[in-house]
């Protein structure tokens, strides 16, 4: 698999690094902070002795010329040396590029059929190029926007399983997280508490089992917010590790121009990204495990006190055993690659570069659990639609039907065994647009707002 970055160098007056990436499934990624592909803030940062005058806004309309960048080749401690090299060869009329135009083709055949002329470097300009955290930290800014994503949506599914599973709503009461004051577990149980029964939105379903004798359910429904939240926490600590890096000089040497001197240091170590991300796949990996364990209880009869497998004619029809068997399987290859990269080095460069991150690595595996995390919760999202529609005429919650809503647009009931990738495909696609969340924050601000509080932030 190869990854893609696109390049733009224009120096403007955003202060923020922007990467256009492709995993390897075909489609580009673009990481809107704000709105261009990617301008390499390490030079707009005035520390790199570029000069800053060629023309070298390859990414934008209509050229869009893409240099053909590996994934793999980098320790992720005298920058991202390899990656960025092969952009930089782009930029030269050198190794390959795409453009819409052209397709993958030469190099130098796309920029000329562009009207754009190689770049031809001066002193420093060429290890300002290539010296630097850029592609893990591109990798990491995608990881980070689709787990802030995930992250919240995870939440409106769990709420939608407990709704089927008919659990009880009183281990979110603000009393008990108020006592424990972690910011994600207070906010996670406010999200479910403004999803699942309450005076603004009553639920039908809450209120048949109302006088059931359960004291308490399963770690997976009670400890969602103890669990979602050190998720959510994990996550914005990540984020700001990597607002950081994305707005720092991470070249070397750096010119201090004020004073006329040029110091050689270590900003190009990728330590802090690296670990950052080994972080972010373990924080993150646990939305997936604890969607998994919500499946099974779902599609376990002994459990959810539902048909087998949430299918009619059961000895007919094997319903959602086998998608179940597919979330098992993502979140054991996920327990894989949340193994830490970055507890590894090895020496390279005559042993000056003695001591490495291993941050590309870190970086790809991240978006790999991520992407995965998606994948598990898009199964449970169509298990729990999926279990609702045994408990009707019954109603949930308003934002919970307008969800269900949502997924019935895309996926339609289970009654009979049919091909099932394309369902987890079009839920996962729902996830991967925040759809999800989109259908759910009107009534759970609307929520906030009979609570008197904030309602939710745009970028939440």
């Amino acid at each position: 698999m190869c990854l893609y970055v696109s390049l733009c160098l224009s120096v403007c007056s955003s202060p923020v690094v922007v990467y256009g990436v492709n995993t390897g499934f075909g489609k580009f990624a673009h990481m809107l902070i704000p709105k261009d592909k990617l301008m390499i803030n390490v030079l707009a940062k005035g520390y790199s002795a570029f000069n800053g005058k060629p023309n070298l806004s390859l990414s934008t309309p209509p050229a869009s010329c893409l240099s053909w960048v590996p994934e793999k080749g980098t320790v992720g401690a005298s920058g991202d040396l390899a990656p960025l090299a092969h952009l930089t060869l782009g930029l030269m009329g050198e190794g390959r590029m795409w453009s819409p135009q052209r397709g993958w083709d030469d190099a130098k055949t796309v920029l000329e059929c562009h009207g754009l002329t190689p770049l031809v470097l001066k002193p420093k300009e060429g290890i300002g190029l290539i010296n630097g955290t850029q592609m893990m930290s591109s990798l990491a800014a995608e990881a980070v926007e689709r787990a802030v994503g995930v992250a919240r949506q995870a939440d409106i599914i769990a709420a939608l399983s407990l709704e089927a599973l008919r659990g009880t709503t009183k281990a979110f009461h603000s009393d008990v997280h108020a006592v424990r004051p972690h910011p994600g577990q207070i906010e996670v149980a406010l999200r479910l508490r403004s999803l699942l029964h309450s005076d603004v939105f009553p639920s039908q379903i809450s209120d048949s089992h109302r006088t059931c004798d359960r004291v308490q359910d399963a770690y997976t429904l009670r400890c969602i917010p103890q669990v979602h939240g050190v998720s959510n926490d994990t996550i914005a600590f990540v984020k700001s590790i990597l607002t950081t890096e994305l707005n720092s000089a991470t070249d070397n040497p750096l010119v201090f121009a004020e004073r006329g001197e040029t110091i050689s240091g270590g900003n190009f170590h990728g330590e802090y990204p690296a670990k950052a991300l080994d972080y972010l796949a373990i924080g993150v990996h646990e939305l997936a495990s604890m969607s998994e364990r919500r499946t099974e209880r779902l599609v376990n009869p002994s459990l959810s006190e539902l048909p087998a497998f949430l299918v009619q004619d059961g000895g007919l029809n094997s319903g959602f055993m086998i998608a179940h068997c597919t979330a098992a399987a993502l979140v054991s290859e996920s327990k894989a690659l949340c193994h830490p990269s970055s507890v590894d080095s090895l020496s390279t460069s005559a042993a000056t570069e003695d001591h490495v991150s291993m941050g590309g690595w870190a970086a790809r595996k991240a978006l790999r659990v991520v992407e995965h995390v998606e994948q598990v919760l898009a199964i449970e999202l169509l298990a729990a639609c999926q279990a609702l529609e045994f408990l009707r005429p019954l109603k949930s919650t308003t934002p919970l039907e307008k969800v269900h809503e949502l997924v019935r647009t895309v996926v339609r009931p289970w009654d009979h065994d049919r091909q099932m990738s394309p369902d987890i495909e079009a839920a996962h696609t729902l996830l991967r647009e925040e759809k999800v969340w989109e259908a759910a924050r009107p009534y759970m601000d609307q929520y906030r707002d009979r609570l008197g509080l904030k309602p939710l932030p745009l970028d939440d």
